[in-house]
């Protein structure tokens, strides 16, 4: 069966001195302190150290190969969004990103895909650089689960998704800035408590913005099988029902009927939770992603779904049917 991996991470190997050219700090800078490996850097603390299958995409092909992945779906490491960046600057970091994304993306066009990113906090640039993704043969982008202060119900960014349902633009929603996460200085929680909060922060604000319900042809898929959405879909439709007063206030719907109308990846971890997804959702709303190269992700991909009692055709929903769904593609293209 043909594996697509709907999530995976990625970055140049060399990034411009975005800090002398802009005159001020907060960006990514790499420390390539030894062979196959480099240090993400923001100013001079250290964030993250990663491998060369972060930038290389001869790497990640022999991976893929070891694991038996067809095609990944490329986009930048969250991080990078720079949303709090000034709006020009971001919009540079975003086209050296993207540009670099496309590049490979038209070297190996049967085992990657491309998606870009936009500075949403300038939602006309955001624009015009959604329009160029398209342009350059990106399928889509990925965003942040909120942007500074807008979540994603915010009506500056309404023309982004608008433009987006136009172009047939897929959107991948992934979590990053974790709320709270002063309060979780400890045992890596902003990782293991924040972000499924954002991630349902997320798909809440849609939903209850009426952002599916506006755009009904806006083909979205949200990270890590989404978050704390799925275990919360009752206390959230129990709160809708009871205090409508409070929750709906711009959308009239009931959330549980829109769980057609997006997708998740199906990085869980968990195969109850696996099988929770589809009872809840069932096949057709959810693609298999990984996380790759990081140790959070699903360490051997597609490993999950094939350890589950389904039979073929559910999981080649799961493995490819959905991914290409979402991404406007036809399986042909990759044979």
């Amino acid at each position: 069966m043909l594996k697509i991996d709907i999530h995976t991470h990625i970055i140049p190997e060399h990034l411009p001195k975005f800090k002398e050219k802009f005159g001020y700090g907060g960006f990514i800078s790499l420390d390539h302190h030894k062979p196959c490996c480099a240090k993400m850097m923001i100013d001079d603390r250290f964030f993250r150290e990663i491998q060369d299958n972060c930038w290389s995409a001869e790497t990640r092909i022999k991976e893929c190969d070891h694991h038996h992945i067809d095609v990944q779906v490329l986009s930048t490491i969250p991080v990078m969004f720079s949303y709090w960046a000034k709006p020009q600057d971001a919009l540079e970091v975003s086209m050296f990103l993207n540009d670099h994304i496309a590049t490979i993306v038209h070297a190996y066009p049967k085992i990657f895909i491309g998606l870009g990113t936009i500075p949403l906090q300038s939602p006309e640039l955001a624009i015009k650089e959604l329009e160029r993704c398209m342009q350059i043969g990106l399928r889509g982008v990925q965003i942040g689960s909120h942007v500074n202060d807008w979540n994603l119900d915010a009506p500056e960014l309404f023309p982004v998704f608008e433009a987006a349902q136009a172009l047939g633009a897929s959107i991948f929603v992934h979590p990053w800035d974790m709320m709270a996460k002063e309060k979780m200085p400890k045992y890596w929680l902003p990782w293991l408590v924040g972000m499924p909060a954002e991630t349902s922060l997320a798909i809440c604000s849609m939903i209850f913005g009426g952002i599916f319900e506006r755009l009904p042809k806006l083909k979205v898929a949200f990270a890590h099988g989404g978050g704390a959405f799925p275990s919360s879909i009752g206390r959230i439709e129990h709160g809708f029902n009871v205090r409508p007063d409070l929750v709906a206030v711009d959308n009239k719907v009931n959330p549980r009927n829109y769980l057609d109308k997006f997708y998740l990846d199906t990085l869980v971890h968990d195969p109850m939770m696996l099988d929770f997804l589809m009872k809840l959702m069932g096949p057709t709303q959810l693609a298999l992603g990984t996380d790759y190269p990081f140790p959070l992700g699903e360490l051997e991909p597609g490993k999950l779904i094939a350890s589950m009692p389904y039979d073929d055709a559910t999981k080649e929903r799961l493995l490819n049917g959905t991914a290409l769904e979402w991404l406007g593609l036809e399986k042909k293209i990759f044979k």
